[in-house]
């Protein structure tokens, strides 16, 4: 964790509203939850993971737990709006992340040729998790964009310890052999 030692503090701060230990928290967390979000093909990425963080703006009071408790509190924040978002999604459709060809604001800066590259590096790793099944794909997303332990992850996802070391195992099988097959 990147807090590590200074955490408490941190989270002491940002229960009494210093502005300082809620931009901390959030430059730990955002990138990864927002990754979460995007590698499960969220329908927005960018407002569920800005929802996530007035969830846990909101509930930090009632917090208690050292910084791998309130990495995994973040991530079961992340999940359940996702999951509201797919289901407003299904009533009102929302293109995918990634699957329009609208400009972004980060994608005018970048030059046409880290464009290309981004797009294709996106691109592929999609084509990889979409290969696998959606709890191999959470559970993949959790452990590594997410760092979340295996009994942290299964708290997320609501399994087992062992159902998700399994999953985790055939997960980065049909990965490996996907990749074999590109080769």
């Amino acid at each position: 964790m990147t807090l590590g030692p200074a955490f408490a503090a941190v989270l002491a701060a940002a229960r009494s509203g210093e502005d300082w230990a809620w931009t901390a928290l959030y430059a730990d967390l955002s990138g990864p939850v927002r990754g979460y979000l995007a590698g499960r093909g969220s329908p927005e990425p960018e407002d569920e993971a800005s929802e996530t963080f007035l969830h846990v703006a909101r509930g930090i009071g009632g917090f208690d737990g050292d910084e791998r408790d309130f990495r995994a509190w973040v991530f079961s924040i992340a999940h359940r709006r996702m999951v509201d978002a797919y289901r407003r999604a299904s009533v009102r459709p929302v293109a995918a992340a990634g699957s329009s060809d609208e400009v972004t604001a980060s994608e005018v800066t970048a030059s046409a040729e880290q464009q290309a590259l981004l797009r294709d590096g996106l691109d592929d790793a999609r084509a990889l998790l979409e290969g696998l099944s959606e709890d191999q794909r959470q559970i993949l997303l959790l452990r590594l964009v997410g760092q979340l332990s295996v009994r942290e992850t299964a708290r997320v996802v609501g399994k087992s310890e062992s159902a998700v070391k399994v999953a985790q195992h055939r997960a980065l099988g049909a990965l490996r052999r996907a990749h074999d097959r590109q080769r």
